[in-house]
């Protein structure tokens, strides 16, 4: 591998994508940074997440900064740059015209289950299809594809879970870059690539050493939510069409 590789992996939240990151940062080539685009995004919504006001003291509100460090010098002269995203952060007045300079993957997951983990957290919120980002990362998948001379890869948590060495091996071809074996394993705790607001998201992330075994989830979903289900199942599901398939 010569020079250096920016990934941006384009999730939803309450999904895979912290473990993700985890295990992109345990690799020795590789610096990562935590959804980048919240503090803007908090900052300009002032939508009633834990910690808003925390997140944006801490973080880059201006979002043509946020991108400027994303196409910049790769962190600590790492060659590989992990930038871990959540689609519905990239509000509509955000340039696009940074695309080029990364690499592109998308980590999707069954809208109920986002949903069911996302409620958990907050409990009290009306929450809409936009706040789990589903039809905003089917645009920006979409746009990506349309730009790319073949289309990036997509992940779905589900399938990942069951076979996560075949899975990563077959990502990073896509990525360009080697696979590892330190990708599958990790030292428990916080870091401090970790966003602040990791106490109130991250439980299960901070107490892991890997990615969690896949287990069936009841996905019932309380009939208030049928309408934001609904919203995002289409793209969802045509999302899923186009994921990595392995075999174990």
């Amino acid at each position: 591998m010569s020079g250096s590789v920016r990934i941006a992996m384009w999730s939803g939240p309450r999904n895979i994508s912290t473990a993700m990151m985890r295990a992109f940062e345990n690799r020795a080539d590789c610096a990562v940074i935590d959804e980048p685009f919240y503090a803007h995004y908090l900052k300009q919504t002032q939508s009633d997440h834990p910690a808003r006001e925390a997140v944006i003291a801490a973080g880059e509100t201006d979002w043509r900064r946020v991108v400027a460090a994303l196409t910049g010098p790769v962190p600590d002269g790492r060659r590989v740059f992990y930038q871990k995203h959540m689609t519905h952060h990239m509000l509509r007045h955000i340039g696009h015209d940074w695309f080029g300079q990364l690499s592109h993957a998308f980590l999707i997951r069954d809208p109920r289950a986002v949903l069911l983990s996302y409620i958990k957290s907050r409990p009290d919120a009306e929450v809409t299809a936009d706040d789990i980002g589903v039809p905003q990362q089917a645009a920006l998948y979409d746009e990506i594809a349309a730009r790319a001379a073949t289309p990036p890869p997509v992940i779905d948590s589900d399938g990942f879970l069951k076979a996560p060495e075949a899975h990563l091996r077959s990502l990073c071809e896509r990525l360009g870059i080697p696979f590892t074996d330190r990708m599958l394993h990790w030292p428990a705790g916080p870091r401090a690539s970790d966003g602040i607001w990791a106490p109130h998201w991250y439980a299960a992330v901070l107490k892991s050493t890997g990615f969690e075994p896949w287990c069936e989830r009841d996905l019932r979903v309380p009939e208030r939510y049928r309408k934001v289900i609904d919203a995002c199942m289409v793209d969802y599901e045509r999302l899923h069409r186009h994921r990595i398939v392995v075999t174990r």
